[in-house]
């Protein structure tokens, strides 16, 4: 694990863990519903990416904005989504985030800077370049951070958006979190050359992390954030993790395009909820029976928060065409 001062921000470290915790969680029910046909279309799992989101989601403020991509039900939480609105969001119901519109790919919580997850690979960077424009317009000095994937990497809207966000110093941080395959194709079959050099060849200062490593990302987060409420922006980072189910809930039988050995390696080796645990624990920060009691207690919460969602009713049919266009 990155160096840290764990005698100081032991708070910190405990709620990064259960913000972890709480994204592992949730996915492990979100799959279940899928698998119980509960749950209306797909959903793409964020299980083995946590670090990046929650290392990344703790060095901003509410005031800061992220936008999230179509496996962005780990954005979501890491920026304080709470599970009831979630799961109730994921079928369909009224008193889900976006009152059941939205979805599993669509999810927004703008009270706590999340403009939205985007299921057009690479769709929403335009919104968070947008969104750091206009922050530098009004004289704020909020933060943006785009998340994305490797495969977003081909699309022409980034070296647009980039372009503008170099020439007007704009205070966004792209964040590509690279899992290794865009979809069914690994990231060095579709991706020529470096990815942080896309960033580079534009002036931007690039930064690749272990994405793996939640105080990693989160000590290098929290540097280009100051420096871009400073007016030093833009910034991007490249964090290497891995994604443990197939591309989508659907995607089970993976080994065409990658072997049992390699998931159980990243599973075994690389968790990076194991290895912050791990590193807590040594640290003197919690004992095993805390950590236990942690997440036995985010288990349950998880647990009625499903069973609220399911119970919960859905939107009248009247809401049809309400909050699609602006008034």
């Amino acid at each position: 694990m990155a160096d840290a001062e764990p005698k100081t921000n032991a708070e910190d470290y405990l709620r990064m863990y259960r913000q972890m915790v709480r994204i592992r969680t949730f996915e492990d029910n979100a799959n279940q519903l899928y698998l119980s046909a509960k749950m209306p279309g797909l959903t793409h799992m964020y299980s083995g990416e946590e670090a990046i989101a929650v290392g990344i989601c703790e060095a901003l403020t509410d005031e800061d904005r992220i936008t999230s991509t179509h496996r962005g039900h780990g954005h979501c939480v890491a920026k304080g989504a709470e599970f009831k609105e979630m799961f109730c969001e994921l079928l369909g119901k009224e008193e889900g985030y976006c009152r059941g519109k939205g979805g599993s790919m669509h999810i927004a919580d703008q009270s706590h800077g999340n403009l939205g997850a985007n299921a057009i690979v690479g769709g929403s960077m335009g919104i968070a370049t947008g969104s750091a424009l206009r922050a530098k317009l009004q004289g704020s000095d909020d933060v943006t951070v785009c998340f994305f994937g490797d495969g977003a990497t081909a699309q022409g809207l980034m070296y647009e958006v980039m372009n503008m966000a170099a020439l007007w110093k704009l205070p966004v941080i792209y964040a590509c979190e690279n899992n290794g395959y865009s979809e069914y194709t690994r990231t060095e079959e579709i991706a020529a050359g470096s990815i942080t050099a896309r960033a580079e060849a534009f002036g931007i200062e690039a930064h690749q992390v272990d994405g793996q490593d939640v105080l990693a990302v989160n000590a290098l987060t929290r540097r280009l954030v100051e420096r871009a409420r400073r007016g030093e922006g833009p910034f991007f980072m490249e964090l290497m993790t891995y994604r443990y189910h197939g591309h989508h809930v659907g995607d089970i039988n993976r080994e065409y395009y990658r072997s049992k050995d390699e998931e159980k390696d990243w599973k075994e080796n690389r968790d990076p909820i194991i290895r912050f645990r791990a590193w807590l624990v040594t640290e003197g920060i919690a004992s095993e029976d805390e950590i236990e009691a942690m997440n036995a207690e985010i288990v349950k919460d998880a647990a009625e928060a499903v069973s609220y969602a399911e119970a919960a009713p859905y939107p009248d049919a009247s809401e049809v065409d309400m909050h699609v266009y602006a008034d």
